[in-house]
């Protein structure tokens, strides 16, 4: 039912842009629970997975940011297109990694960035940040 997708990645060079669009179907109707969260993660090779910036998805209007990405990143979301986007500016090449949208009914989303709970994972897209 659940079902995400992303897109938007690509290569560019250092100190440029992408937007990242995760299209998010089967889990807006109806009436979604107030801890109900979508998030970015990405994970470069060998490292960790990291959650980047994560949106509450249910009544509040929560947005928290990863301390590396603060300023450079914003998150946002449209409701009437069922879509996440992640703006990213002054790329860094520390910002290379496949980017995800996560989501799931009992994450939360506040500024202690918990990575709990995330259970409907989209495939992936390819932020490649290189001169």
């Amino acid at each position: 039912q659940a079902h995400f997708v992303e897109s938007g990645g690509g290569l560019v060079q250092p100190g440029g842009s992408l937007t990242l669009s995760c299209a998010a179907s089967g889990i807006w109707s109806g009436r979604n629970p107030d801890n109900f969260a979508i998030g970015w993660f990405r994970q470069a090779p060998g490292k960790e997975r990291e959650l980047v910036s994560c949106i509450a998805g249910g009544h509040d209007d929560t947005i928290a940011y990863r301390n590396s990405v603060k300023g450079r990143f914003t998150i946002s979301r449209d409701n009437a297109k069922n879509t996440i986007y992640l703006q990213m500016n002054g790329l860094r090449p520390e910002d290379t990694a496949v980017y995800y949208c996560a989501g799931g009914i009992l994450a939360f989303c506040d500024h202690h960035l918990s990575e709990d709970d995330y259970d409907v994972w989209g495939q992936g897209t390819q932020v490649t940040v290189s001169s």
